[in-house]
């Protein structure tokens, strides 16, 4: 892609995925951006962005805006701010990790404008985000995913068109099932090892190198070692949610989750230990303040 014929991009919402791809977009040219929270906005202009009020302004000005938001609420506010720009053929690519039938509810706020909505959740941490290592899973109408294509791949390290509307944020939720399991996997892991007199360290590097590694091994096994929850890669309250959102899937398609469910009254008493706001490696320090039932 060539600075003529880069889209005009915008992005709304600049909190921890936000920024950083507001960080890779504008090393490639313009950005328009805003946010709600003020010091979001003094951080996105001290990196060169070009500040806006609010969503309408972004989408009266950009010809692709990114949405990248904490809640169905935030989501569907924006997508009707969007809207009401009256910008027929602007496309909006929405980030978030949501339900389906948030993302569907959002297309039916933004299509009646003749503005085009794409479900593209990320998969990675906001720690890969910075790196762009994260992977975009597109889904929805394919000439505006192509229109858009250029744009995603300043930001993520792969972009993947996975199929028709809503299959991105399926698989986004495969994936984080996944990761979900891995992490409380690890961490159980590392609280036998360390109950049982190993190394923390060592054990980070002689597991890694064999069959129980990991990417989640790899990226959140450092963080367990050194007891380094603080700031997080991925928030303890941002895997309850994402475990919500698997199992809200699962029973849409009649289809049980026993190992996934495990997982949750584990992130859960995190949660009431005070570590809402720390990374989910902190699931080292509640496995390991547990006895065992026998």
């Amino acid at each position: 892609m060539t600075a003529a014929t880069r889209p005009e991009v915008g992005i709304v919402g600049l909190g921890i995925m936000g920024s950083a791809m507001a960080g890779h977009l504008l090393a490639h040219g313009p950005v328009w951006g805003t946010d709600i929270n003020a010091e979001r906005r003094q951080a996105f202009a001290a990196a060169g962005g070009a500040v806006l009020e609010s969503a309408i302004e972004v989408a009266r000005v950009a010809e692709v805006v990114i949405t990248s938001l904490p809640t169905s609420e935030a989501v569907h506010d924006v997508a009707a701010s969007l809207a009401a720009a009256g910008r027929p053929g602007l496309i909006v690519v929405e980030t978030s990790t949501l339900s389906l039938a948030d993302k569907e509810k959002a297309r039916q706020l933004i299509e009646p404008s003749g503005a085009v909505l794409l479900d593209c959740p990320l998969s990675g941490t906001g720690a890969q985000a910075l790196e762009r290592e994260v992977v975009v899973l597109g889904s929805g109408d394919k000439r505006a995913f192509a229109a858009a294509r250029g744009l995603l791949e300043e930001v993520a390290r792969t972009v993947r068109h996975v199929g028709p509307f809503g299959h991105g944020t399926t698989m986004k939720l495969v994936a984080n099932l996944l990761v979900s399991v891995h992490n409380a996997a690890t961490a159980e892991a590392f609280a036998l090892g360390v109950r049982g007199g190993l190394d923390p360290y060592q054990l980070y590097d002689i597991v890694r190198l064999g069959a129980g590694g990991s990417v989640v091994f790899d990226r959140r096994g450092p963080l367990m070692a050194e007891r380094r929850y603080r700031p997080a890669t991925a928030r303890v309250s941002m895997f309850v949610k994402d475990v919500g959102l698997i199992q809200e899937l699962a029973r849409s398609v009649d289809l049980p989750t026993p190992v996934l469910d495990a997982t949750l009254p584990l992130y859960e008493r995190a949660v009431e230990e005070g570590y809402a706001d720390a990374d989910g490696a902190v699931l080292r320090e509640v496995l390991e303040n547990m006895k065992s039932p026998d």
